[in-house]
């Protein structure tokens, strides 16, 4: 399917908080109360529409283990947005914020939009940091922020569309050089000027040069 722009993300923050319950309840509408650590890095993407305009998101979600963060640190250069997560239910992961948001910011451009998430907000009988305080955090640091519960679907789908209209806002001011792929902001293919579909043009059998239309 055609877009006009894809914007890349990364969700950052400790082991199970909750990261890649979030990503696999925004792309398949699912929750697994059981979900193996994730390994390195996985991957998932969806459409979306903003300001009548079709924009592919590709999320990586990154494993929380101190021993890949140097992978992690790899995905910040290429990512237009991120998410940082806590886990609402333990304060520990609020308390290493401060370490993974300078991590996203000193490994990624000027633009990054981050946005703070306190997940598991169906557990309110366990909590043990309160809103107020993601609040102050995101208020302190320049983020966006939503408390959500990937096994609820609460918030889930406003954390991302957040997110992409904060990035599409910074590229219609300018902000953002959507040419620059390394920015995490790709421009989707342009119909002609005339408006009318081209035909394709089939790869030749021996790569002689000519492009398909297909992508």
């Amino acid at each position: 399917m055609s877009y006009a722009y894809l914007f890349k993300y990364v969700i950052i923050g400790d082991t199970g908080v909750g990261k890649s319950c979030l990503l696999l309840q925004f792309t398949d509408k699912r929750f697994m109360a059981v979900h193996d650590l994730t390994i390195g890095v996985e991957f998932g993407s969806r459409m979306i529409t903003i300001d009548n305009k079709k924009v592919k998101l590709q999320i990586w979600d990154t494993a929380g283990q101190e021993s890949f963060r140097s992978i992690t640190r790899s995905y910040y250069r290429g990512a237009a947005g991120a998410l940082l997560v806590y886990d609402i239910t333990r304060r520990e992961t609020f308390n290493h914020l401060t370490s993974w948001l300078e991590d996203a910011r000193n490994h990624s451009n000027t633009h990054m939009v981050i946005i703070l998430i306190g997940n598991k907000s169906d557990l309110e009988n366990r909590r043990d940091v309160m809103k107020e305080e993601g609040e102050a955090f995101a208020q302190e640091h320049g983020l966006i922020f939503l408390e959500t519960s990937a096994k609820t679907a609460t918030n889930v789908e406003e954390a991302f569309l957040n997110t992409a209209k904060a990035i599409y806002k910074k590229i219609q001011q300018g902000q953002f050089d959507g040419t620059n792929e390394g920015n995490g902001i790709r421009i989707g293919p342009q119909p002609p000027a005339d408006g009318r579909t081209r035909p394709a043009i089939r790869q030749g059998p021996q790569g002689s040069g000519d492009r398909s239309g297909c992508c």
